[in-house]
């Protein structure tokens, strides 16, 4: 009894979410760990069926009958499980059988969530790679403008000198066309100024970019709001964040084309890492439309310049909008599948 009690009390103060199911794989334990993953009580969902707690799991309820018709442990990593409440996370789990005197078998299930440590991997590889991506546009783009400033004063050079006006067409499309490279080049650049910073409501910005999106967007698109009035001020440039939630709002109403819903979420994260920093508060905000989602192809690529989806596209507005925010310790990130894509726009709340 003392043992028991002591394998009780190891379980119960683990950080790892364990699970005990019978062998017609009905919950019969949930530590405390394990109920902080639910956000449900074992009182609540004991007896439960492992297959209604674990909805569109398939992977892992394979596995789990495996386990229990042959009586061996099993591990995989960074499986995606959906959770009660439209959940989802990626965990680590370890499913181990135990067999009873009487011949009935229980089933370990220990989870270990990793969605954080995969989140940070993320976030420094993009962090990275933005930042590689820009060093080498910085570099093309003084290799390209050197020559188009010569190419753009010999065309003007050549114009003063001709009589013909067909002929100082031609120069004036020379003249016009190196003009337009340099500005793509600019662009590409990106903002070539610094914040200027000061406190901002964050609200007060997404309705003026929820205004101006829904007076220019097609009548069957609608903007909503779903806003926390708990989110306090950020100290940041105002004028910069609405461009990237413009740009980022518009790029959900191109998705859309000519029917769909948008939201514009505000939200607090505690605790959250940016980059290599600790915060322990950080303002998001999400934009939401349910289109047809992002190829998966594509999903690792949309923050780099020039790649778009669409014939018609740019590919400049989410990278500017990624610089935007990372100059000012935040960063963005984005989730789709068909009928859902999210962009999340992180930044650190500083508390003085």
């Amino acid at each position: 009894m003392e043992q028991n009690a002591l394998f009780k009390r190891i379980l119960e103060n683990s950080n790892t979410a364990m699970l005990v199911f019978d062998q017609d794989l009905r919950l019969t334990y949930l530590n405390p760990a394990g109920e902080m993953l639910f956000a449900l009580s074992l009182h609540r969902i004991e007896g439960g069926d492992l297959r209604a707690l674990f909805v569109d799991s398939n992977k892992f309820i394979t596995n789990v009958e495996s386990a229990l018709n042959s009586s061996h442990p099993f591990t995989e990593r960074e499986l995606a499980f959906h959770l009660p409440n439209n959940r989802q996370i990626t965990a680590d789990c370890t499913i181990t059988p135990i067999s009873s005197a009487n011949g009935n078998t229980t089933l370990l299930v220990e989870l270990a969530q990793v969605d954080r440590q995969l989140r940070i991997a993320k976030e420094e590889l993009l962090l990275a790679q933005h930042s590689a991506t820009r060093e080498v546009i910085r570099g093309l783009a003084h290799e390209i403008k050197n020559p188009l400033g010569g190419l753009r004063g010999a065309a003007q050079l050549l114009q003063a000198e001709l009589e013909s006006e067909e002929l100082k067409e031609y120069t004036g499309i020379i003249i016009q066309e190196a003009d337009r490279l340099k500005n793509l080049v600019n662009r590409l650049l990106g903002p070539n100024t610094l914040p200027q910073k000061k406190n901002t409501n964050i609200h007060e910005l997404l309705e003026r970019v929820r205004q101006l999106v829904q007076n220019e967007c097609p009548e069957g698109i609608t903007v909503l709001r779903d806003y926390d009035p708990s989110v306090p001020d950020v100290y940041a440039d105002p004028d910069q964040l609405i461009q990237a939630v413009l740009n980022l709002t518009r790029n959900a109403v191109q998705a859309l084309k000519d029917s769909g819903e948008i939201v514009l979420r505000s939200r607090i994260h505690r605790q959250i890492t940016l980059g290599h920093k600790r915060h322990k508060l950080a303002a998001s905000i999400e934009i939401i439309d349910n289109g047809p989602g992002i190829e998966p192809e594509m999903l690792d690529k949309i923050f780099y310049p020039m790649v778009t989806g669409r014939a018609e596209g740019t590919g400049l507005g989410l990278s500017i909008a990624q610089t935007l925010i990372n100059q000012h310790g935040g960063l963005i990130e984005c989730s789709s599948w068909p009928g859902k894509t999210v962009f999340t726009i992180l930044l650190p709340l500083e508390i003085s």
